[in-house]
């Protein structure tokens, strides 16, 4: 009589159902909140949710939200020539300036680079090809010759000398000083939309500067400016203020050796969308003339420097 009877099987499922359900759903909850959050700090990170701001800090992988086609790969180009390039384009006279210009004649959008102080060197007339020809957007690329077939000597910097010093100096107070070649902008993308496919115009206009062309670039991106979008790499002379007068979408792809401070607050300061990384393992002018692309991390930096230039130009502009 005092045996105890087992718990009928509809006993034991009125005790664990409730649990199971409990638990279950508290651990999908728990799942679903913590998606939830990754997905929003990814977005916030990656500029999907407002503000409207990119800071890439490598190795940050979000793999669940969308990049919005920034930090994974945008397009196929060209294969990287480690040395003797030969430039695609020619040079042509635009607005009493020898250009450099490549890509399409059908190309309905335009570039324009404003080169870094060495001129025209064969990294950098490869950047403007890589411009000119990927797989998903085709632009007409002009790069013209501000400096009058003088650029400055690359041995010059970085400065070894006071002799360097005082050259480098001269240099950016004279032939490389803003207001001596900022006027000559908007009356060459005038010019210049004469080799439009319908012979008046191109759809668009964007302007990417290395080193001072990037100081450039920044200073033609404010009221009434031509372009639609901007690109600064490894830009010289970074001014927070700078970003205030900033009207049209902008990237700053930085180098190690730029002041991170200086391009935390340009980033902060601006007011327009923008994507801003620091690629850390690589120097002032790894996109352009002083690129040794015979380094194989330097390659490698090369083309995803021009990778995220295009993808942010083709999302802008």
């Amino acid at each position: 009589g005092n045996t105890k009877q087992p718990r009928s099987s509809s006993s034991l499922l009125t005790i664990l159902l409730p649990l199971y359900l409990i638990i279950g759903h508290g651990a999908q909850l728990l799942s679903s909140i913590a998606n939830r959050s990754k997905r929003y700090l990814c977005a916030s990170l990656l500029g999907s949710v407002k503000p409207r701001s990119i800071y890439a800090f490598r190795p940050l992988h979000c793999s669940s939200v969308n990049m919005s086609g920034i930090s994974k790969a945008c397009c196929s180009i060209p294969p990287i020539v480690a040395q003797g390039y030969q430039g695609k384009g020619e040079y042509k006279t635009i607005n009493g300036m020898k250009t450099y210009v490549t890509g399409p004649d059908s190309a309905s959008k335009a570039i324009f680079i404003v080169y870094d102080i060495f001129g025209f060197f064969p990294q950098t007339i490869q950047g403007a090809d890589i411009l000119a020809t990927s797989s998903e957007q085709k632009y007409r690329v002009f790069m013209p010759d501000f400096f009058e077939g003088q650029p400055a000597d690359i041995t010059w910097f970085p400065p070894q000398t006071e002799e360097h010093k005082q050259k480098l100096g001269n240099f950016f107070q004279t032939k490389a000083a803003p207001p001596a070649n900022l006027p000559k902008i908007p009356s060459f993308v005038d010019e210049a939309n004469k080799l439009a496919p319908n012979g008046k115009a191109f759809e668009s206009w964007s302007i990417l500067g290395y080193c001072w062309g990037g100081k450039i670039a920044c200073l033609s991106s404010a009221k009434d400016t031509k372009f639609k979008a901007a690109v600064q790499c490894h830009p010289a002379m970074v001014d927070p203020n700078d970003a205030k007068n900033v009207t049209i979408p902008m990237a700053m792809l930085a180098s190690k050796d730029e002041n991170p401070k200086d391009v935390e607050a340009f980033g902060a300061n601006l007011k327009v969308d923008h994507y801003v990384e620091t690629f850390s393992t690589q120097i002032h002018g790894w996109m352009a003339a002083r690129s040794n692309l015979e380094d194989e991390e330097v390659r490698k930096e090369y083309e995803r420097g021009y990778k995220t230039a295009l993808s942010f130009l083709q999302k802008h502009a």
